[in-house]
């Protein structure tokens, strides 16, 4: 029982001597406050004795190989970050929640996306013995309103857009929905022109992805390499400039509040739209769940057609079958046409 508020809890073990060391502990802890965290470490480093060196700089360079290809390269600039440098050296063992506060204070919501994966993964790897800062009291992540490129929007640009191979780039994103970096790295090899699809896996989650291509998006792709890029220039620079250059263009037509990025929301939206099966949007996106799929989608404004329609095209589609089943004797044939 607890002498200061008289609350009984278990001790959870029937061994007197067990029972002793556990109420030792206990009144020792409420004695000397001080050196709890020293002995909670004696322990700790017992059981690994890495422990009390292992700082979150260690924790940074163990996730960068778990990291490939586009990913990796967003997980090293993030590491970069000047937030990070407040607890960058800082042992695991020693960080405290106000130390987590103060970076995330410091940063953007990217600091905050990644210092969670961070301390998400030190948890996991037991690392850390408890949580340095609870579920509930991180700040909440509030991304920036994101939206798509409308129709009008991406006319515009390839309007204004002279350069043959980066206007045949933007609709091909229109048209594909694909990420930029998959759609600039497209080769001729990737088009089927029998089947009129174009095939190529994901670079961020490896899913295969393989789509028709209508009337408008063969035109363009007529006008393309026949062997190898399809955007020779596009494929060859990183997706941070390719982002520049998009953004230099919407200036030149006064767009704002988009990036291409916003061609994979334009087209979840569009897929929506008209009614094209989840399945198939989710797969010409290359998302591996539905969860994102609907994410991409959710602004879509979807109009419902008449109940009526639904009806009438429903009475056209019931074919009648009048003695369809009716009794045939047995030993004789009966040809049933339906």
């Amino acid at each position: 029982m607890d002498t200061e508020t008289g609350k009984r809890t278990s001790l959870r073990t029937a061994n007197e001597e067990a029972a002793r060391q556990v109420i030792e502990a206990k009144n020792q802890a409420v004695r000397q406050p001080a050196i709890n965290m020293q002995i909670a470490q004696a322990y700790l480093q017992h059981g690994d004795p890495a422990l009390a060196k292992r700082t979150w700089l260690d924790v940074m360079d163990a996730m960068f190989p778990l990291k490939t290809g586009p990913t990796q390269s967003r997980w090293k600039s993030a590491m970069r970050d000047k937030s990070f440098d407040l607890i960058r050296g800082r042992k695991l063992i020693e960080t405290a929640s106000e130390h987590f506060l103060q970076v995330l204070n410091t940063g953007t919501i990217s600091t905050n996306m990644f210092l969670r994966r961070l301390h998400n993964f030190a948890v996991g790897m037991h690392w850390l013995p408890w949580p340095v800062l609870p579920k509930l009291h991180w700040p909440a992540v509030r991304h920036k309103e994101k939206r798509a490129i409308t129709a009008a929007e991406h006319q515009l640009i390839i309007e204004r857009e002279y350069n043959p191979e980066i206007r045949a780039y933007y609709q091909m994103l229109w048209h594909l929905g694909g990420a930029q970096t998959d759609v600039a790295e497209l080769t001729a090899e990737d088009i089927d022109w029998k089947d009129r699809t174009v095939s190529y896996r994901r670079h961020k989650t490896g899913v295969p992805v393989v789509i028709s291509f209508g009337t408008e998006a063969a035109r363009v792709l007529e006008l393309l390499p026949k062997f190898g890029p399809l955007f020779p220039r596009m494929a060859r620079i990183k997706e941070n400039h390719r982002a520049k250059m998009f953004i230099k263009r919407l200036k030149t037509v006064e767009i704002t509040g988009v990036s291409l990025h916003s061609y994979r929301y334009a087209w979840a939206e569009r897929a929506k739209t008209v009614g094209m099966p989840e399945r198939f949007a989710q797969q010409a996106l290359g998302h591996s769940s539905k969860a994102i799929a609907r994410a991409y989608a959710k602004k879509a404004t979807v109009i419902v057609p008449a109940l009526e329609e639904y009806e009438r095209e429903h009475e056209q589609k019931v074919v009648p079958m009048v003695n369809a089943f009716r009794h045939v004797p047995i030993g004789e044939k009966q040809a049933v046409s339906v």
